[in-house]
């Protein structure tokens, strides 16, 4: 047999379809659909409209080509975040009924304009090939299905119908060639573009919702000074542990938290090294956070007889964290060169991680304690008036404390993780792209529950 006989023998099912009048139909069913765990949101509402598109009529031994039309989404994108150009991909299910019975994999490529905060979801068209085996009608009904968002995080919104739904079309398969074992035999759809996933699938996205905190700003109390540093040859300089009422300013609006902060020195000839703790600061993490994607950096706030700030960093992770893993803030280190003779108080100051793509800036009361004193002697090109090891000048801020001063912060009822749990937002972990996918309760009114 020549190659063209080949082809077109092997094409013949396609030159069937080609002939044979496509029909399409709209569904519109109620929908149920579940957020991502990393978003705190509850289960919420909406309405699918679905176009489904198969040939009307085929025979025995064809393949035919399903489509799967996203007219409506359930929801428009809330007011969160803008979703970038090709990152989102949906996967879905249609129930095949009448002469046969069975589930058809429904799948679309990673293809979608950039979707702005407050508009319209927009889809691109999911496929899928079903084999007909059974002579008879036979039904496609649109079922469950998946919404997978790549950036910055792989989230997925799962959503599924809450009534019966109406068959979209129905195929009228007649005898003919190929084989009559019955049953029918689907397959998934071809994608171009991302990895697959089959659908309704959903990663669980982690343990916590990070979303809200208590805590606050308050302050009161009263804390002396931290250890005082200087004569007797003395080189390592602990701080006193003082709990921070932060105020973050995160991608998805503002939280509040308190964590202890402990600035530990340690004498290196007329300058110290510094080390910036935050204790009790293991939580579970809400989501995976890909290696080397978090770095955490402070500008300790100088008081007493120097002014400014002293820049200091963290490392980024060197190790992929899992959802559900502990995840900590790592110490973060600088050098202090002193600017002033004197006694020179250090404090926590503003608190910047950047993750993913993302600043997220945490910053202190104006009267927060201090955690360190130090005796100090002023070197050239010092910190006094101005900055230290790179950090941003605070103008000459006033002293954060003295022996003596006052200004201790109350937990404000907050646990010892809960400041944690807002960090889970620092970390950059919670970006609610997921549930910005199909988030149907305003997002506003969800901010307002939540404080």
């Amino acid at each position: 047999m020549s190659a063209a006989g080949v082809a077109l023998m092997l094409g013949g099912a396609g030159i069937l379809l080609a002939a044979s009048p496509a029909q399409a139909a709209e569904v519109s069913y109620a929908t149920e659909c579940i957020p991502p765990p990393i978003s705190g949101l509850p289960p919420v509402q909406g309405t699918t409209k679905v176009q489904i598109t198969a040939p009307a009529e085929a025979k025995v031994g064809d393949e035919v080509e399903v489509v799967w039309k996203t007219v409506e989404a359930a929801s428009k994108n809330p007011d969160v975040l803008d979703l970038e150009k090709d990152t989102v991909k949906p996967t879905g299910t249609i129930t095949v009924g009448g002469a046969a019975s069975g589930e058809l994999k429904m799948e679309g490529p990673r293809q979608n304009p950039p979707i702005p905060k407050n508009s319209p979801m927009v889809l691109p068209d999911m496929k899928g090939k079903l084999k007909l085996e059974k002579a008879g009608d036979i039904t496609l009904t649109p079922g469950a299905y998946n919404i997978n968002v790549s950036k910055p995080l792989s989230t997925d919104t799962k959503c599924s119908p809450k009534a019966a739904v109406q068959p979209g079309v129905t195929i009228k398969v007649t005898e003919g060639g190929g084989s009559t074992t019955g049953g029918t035999t689907t397959s998934g759809g071809t994608t171009s573009g991302g990895t697959t996933t089959t659908g309704g699938t959903t990663t669980s996205g982690g343990t916590t919702s990070g979303g809200t905190t208590s805590g606050g700003t308050t302050s009161g109390g009263t804390t002396s000074g931290g250890t005082t540093g200087g004569g007797g040859g003395q080189t390592d300089f602990e701080g006193k542990e003082i709990s921070v009422a932060y105020a973050c300013k995160t991608p998805i609006g503002d939280k509040n938290a308190v964590s202890p902060v402990q600035i530990n020195a340690k004498k290196n000839g007329g300058s110290y090294d510094l080390t910036v703790k935050f204790s009790k600061s293991v939580m579970d993490s809400p989501a995976d956070i890909p290696a080397n994607s978090v770095k955490p950096s402070m500008e300790v706030k100088l008081g007493g007889a120097d002014k400014g700030t002293v820049h200091v960093e963290g490392p980024l992770n060197k190790d992929p964290i899992k959802s559900g893993e502990p995840m900590t803030i790592p110490d973060m280190t600088g050098t202090y060169k002193p600017g002033a003779t004197g006694k020179a108080t250090l404090a926590p100051g503003v608190f910047t991680v950047k993750a993913l793509g993302t600043t997220t800036t945490c910053t202190p009361p104006g009267n927060v304690a201090f955690s360190l004193e130090l005796d100090t002697a002023a070197q050239p090109g010092g910190a006094s008036g101005g900055t230290s090891s790179g950090g941003a000048a605070s103008g000459g801020a006033g002293s954060a404390g003295g022996a003596g001063t006052s200004g201790g912060l109350a937990q404000t009822g907050a646990e010892d993780n809960g400041a944690l749990r807002a960090l889970a937002l620092v970390a950059g972990t919670v970006i609610l792209l997921g549930g910005a996918v199909f988030t149907f309760t305003p997002w506003r009114r969800l901010r307002g529950l939540s404080r």
